[in-house]
């Protein structure tokens, strides 16, 4: 015979069964696993399960948790009766972790499956084991409780990560040898690197082309030919840790440092946009950021509403929904591509809104570097984690471009912050938020 790859042989001895033969081995995961996708042997009190895009970290966050809740003596944990799934939302769990494709429902027999009460954001096996929902917008809602196992998602995707973590680690007392799980694509953050410096922790990486047999077709050829070589690929793709780029303008570090709680009182609210150029679904992201300035003069950006591939009439009924609910003073627009057209645009949807045009005069770097030196002096501040923008900030470089893309969310913010704290206004009225 000649030499196949272990891919292959799967496929040829599949196509010698029937059916009802095929689920049920595919239903056997340890058969399938990669050994990467195994609990360590070793004693570990978390596991940290870092990849790439598509890289078969849900099914092994997944599969590691349901061995526990059933007790299988394979997956080194006990439950205590109470387990616990933290995410970065409510819906990113229930899409991902129990109703994804390789979700918690999704991986066990019908026999076997836990009863998912969507109401009260629970779960609960035939044994008795109960699964509980948690967000990290809401670190209190773990205060109180107490489980013997976790599993934490994209936790770099996580509003409030260190509280809600923090919070977590005092829950994790139930059972003999508690322990949690974690499965995230990696970035540079403090928390991530404590984690993989602590010695009861246990660190695997996968890329996502380790998992191509359960990829689409044409999708792992198709996002390498892009983003092979450039930092958003090795981050994505290769699953690794991306320091900052010493050519952007604004650094992780000083960002994290940077956030406060939603202010009580705004002097002044804005609503800047950044349209694509084009005018069909087929465009580019169209930014779109809400910002206010404090009474003492400090900005702090409020919502990132980007929206990608969207229409005129989609993006400019987005900006005005988020002027009528901060109650806003302005929308700022940028008409270099689309000229009298976004005015016009958003007056389709509501021609009451006030809307000033700005022209980049500048290029993008230029125009960005008074903002990126507000913040180096503490003048403006984050109310939540802006995951995207923040990514979009820390990669933006002198040539204008943020990991090759244009810069939609950092030239939205560029504007809002230019119109609150560099551009001399009338004074505003005084608003609680």
């Amino acid at each position: 015979m000649p030499n196949l790859s272990t891919q292959k042989l799967r496929q040829l001895f599949l196509e010698e069964l029937d059916e009802k033969a095929i689920e049920v081995i595919k239903a056997d995961w340890p058969l399938w696993a990669r050994l990467k996708q195994r609990p360590p042997l070793c004693d570990w009190r978390t596991w940290l399960v870092l990849g790439g895009r598509g890289a078969g970290k849900t099914r092994t966050g997944a599969e590691w948790l349901k061995g526990v809740a059933m007790a299988d003596p394979h997956y080194p944990g006990s439950s205590g009766g109470r387990i616990a799934l933290v995410g970065t939302s409510y819906d990113d769990m229930r899409d991902v972790m129990v109703e994804g494709e390789s979700g918690l429902l999704a991986i066990h027999k019908k026999s076997e499956r836990p009863q998912w009460i969507a109401s009260r954001k629970e779960l609960i096996w035939s044994n008795g084991t109960i699964g509980k929902l948690f967000s990290s917008i809401n670190p209190e809602g773990l205060r109180g409780s107490q489980f013997g196992a976790v599993w934490c998602d994209e936790i770099c995707k996580w509003q409030n990560l260190q509280q809600t973590w923090d919070m977590l680690q005092f829950c994790l007392r139930l059972g003999k040898n508690p322990r949690q799980v974690v499965t995230t694509t990696p970035k540079p953050l403090k928390l991530l690197k404590a984690l993989i410096k602590d010695p009861t922790t246990i660190t695997v990486r996968s890329t996502t082309s380790e998992n191509a047999s359960n990829l689409a077709d044409g999708f792992l050829e198709y996002v390498e030919g892009i983003y092979s070589g450039t930092r958003l690929g090795r981050q994505e793709l290769e699953g690794e840790i991306i320091e900052n780029n010493e050519y952007a303008l604004w650094r992780r570090e000083q960002i994290e440092a940077s956030r406060l709680d939603k202010p009580a009182q705004i002097n002044r609210i804005v609503i800047a946009v950044d349209p694509p150029a084009g005018s069909n679904s087929k465009s580019a992201s169209c930014g779109i950021i809400a910002a206010g300035i404090l009474p003492d003069g400090k900005c702090c950006v409020l919502e990132d509403r980007t929206i990608s591939k969207a229409t005129p009439d989609r993006w400019a009924a987005e900006v005005v929904a988020l002027y009528q609910l901060l109650e806003a003073d302005l929308i700022v627009a940028e008409v270099n591509q689309g000229g009298d057209m976004v005015k016009t645009v958003i007056h389709t949807i509501d021609p009451t809104v006030p809307v000033r045009s700005v022209h980049a005069s500048r290029g993008k770097w230029i125009r960005a570097e008074p903002v990126a030196l507000l913040y180096e002096r503490g003048r403006v501040f984050h109310a939540e984690k802006f995951a995207e923008l923040e990514d979009q900030m820390c990669a933006f470089t002198p040539d204008g471009i943020a990991d090759g893309v244009s810069p939609d969310r950092v030239d939205a913010l560029v504007w809002a912050i230019t119109e609150l704290a560099l551009t001399k206004r009338s004074e505003p009225r005084v608003r609680s938020a």
